[in-house]
């Protein structure tokens, strides 16, 4: 069982690496830090507050903030620094949290990008000029919670994918070279959610893995049919927080695992052998990580749960049976990546970033530093690319060499 990490053409560089599921494919990366933390060689800001990743392609840094005006904007680097253009694309949340959101996708020399409005843009990766737009969110009347928009586009072999959520449609494909619509589903009803949606293969059939503030949906990436639909309303007893789904949710061999915060029950579904339909596995009430994501490493999740909005532990649990190995307090909840056989985690309080080894037994704290500067939540999920680090605090971006010798 595979995820699909690439489509026709180059490979896809995207939200939370490959594969979206904060996998990095780095190796002989330093396996200690030096006390303060491993050199920085590179600091960029001006580009505008967000909490969006930054991305690398073809030694371009790509990064989004909010600007004068209200817009979105995307702006390129080359790797010393050197800003090469900004290009606005769409108009930004402005009410609550109005940071940018959405992380690039780029392949084939494109970038595509969602406002925070819901404007879908499709951009020339090296001039920033812009191919194509859809008001998607306009055109399909979609709805929306009051945190905006947080997506980040999905690509599969011909499209690019919006969540609209709403009465009329719930998932619109356009041709990822044309702009034109290619297909959209009916309706699962209610509102978006804050999620990236996943593409994912089972025996063949490549499928969609989108959410609302309702379902986890699966769909046939060719056509737009809905496959499954299953409920996450059960699992989200209480009012706090029902209905955000914010973490892109984690497939291996045959198996999706889906968890939203405060205090929601995570759960483990099992995919059918030909993907037309989902059975639960297990649940878990332990974990339920906010907005930080989890990574599958060595037959665990990793990630975090909710106590509130300020606090949270660090979590693992055992990826097979869903059976909790730890629950360990470190500063707060946050966001986690992982390279080279460790991981990384950023928490969202005061920017300290832990390196830590993988363990169903304790949370095994090997190195941290601290990030010093910018203002805001730490909510920006850092990335490797080459070797080095990126990290982001609002309007502030600093790359790390973590290259081993």
């Amino acid at each position: 069982m595979l995820l699909v990490t690439a489509a026709v053409g180059q490979e896809i560089v995207q939200w939370r690496g490959p594969s979206r599921d904060g996998i990095y494919p780095d190796k002989n990366l330093l396996k200690k830090w030096p006390e303060a933390g491993p050199a920085t060689d590179l600091e960029i800001s001006g580009f505008g507050k967000g909490y969006s990743q930054p991305v690398v392609c073809k030694d371009i840094i790509y990064i989004t903030g909010i600007k004068k005006d209200s817009m979105d904007v995307i702006s390129a680097y080359d790797l010393s620094g050197k800003r090469l253009w900004d290009q606005a694309y769409g108009r930004a949340w402005v009410n609550s949290y109005p940071d940018t959101r959405c992380t690039p996708t780029i392949q084939d020399d494109k970038v595509y990008l969602i406002s925070g409005m819901g404007e879908v843009y499709c951009l020339n990766a090296k001039n920033g000029e812009k191919l194509w737009t859809q008001d998607a969110q306009t055109q399909f009347k979609g709805e929306y919670g009051r945190w905006g928009i947080s997506e980040s586009v999905l690509l599969t072999d011909q499209a690019a994918l919006y969540v609209t959520g709403g009465k009329e449609t719930t998932v619109v494909a356009f041709d990822k070279i044309t702009g034109k619509l290619l297909w959209k589903t009916r309706s699962v009803g209610g509102e978006r959610a804050y999620v990236s949606s996943l593409l994912i293969e089972r025996n063949g059939l490549k499928i969609v893995l989108a959410e609302t503030a309702n379902n986890l949906i699966g769909i046939n990436s060719v056509d737009g049919e809905i496959l499954w639909n299953f409920d996450l309303q059960p699992f989200e007893p209480g009012n706090m927080g029902k209905g955000i789904n914010p973490n892109t949710p984690i497939y291996h061999d045959g198996d999706i695992f889906v968890t939203s915060g405060y205090d929601h029950i995570a759960v483990m579904v099992s995919l059918s052998e030909d993907g037309k339909s989902v059975t639960l596995k297990w649940k878990n009430e332990i974990m339920d990580t906010q907005i930080g994501g989890d990574v599958l490493v060595d037959g665990n999740i990793f990630g975090t749960n909710w106590v509130s909005n300020n606090k949270g532990q660090w979590v693992s649990v055992n990826w097979a049976t869903g059976k909790t190995n730890w629950v360990k307090d470190w500063n707060t909840k946050g966001s986690i990546i992982a390279a080279d056989g460790l991981l990384y985690c950023y928490e969202e309080k005061g920017g300290t970033i832990a390196l830590v080894q993988p363990d169903s037994s304790d949370f095994k704290i090997i190195s941290t530093f601290k990030f010093e500067g910018g203002e805001g939540p730490y909510w920006a999920h850092p990335a490797i690319y080459d070797g080095k680090l990126y990290l982001r605090h609002g309007n502030i971006l600093r790359r790390y060499n973590i290259k081993g010798a």
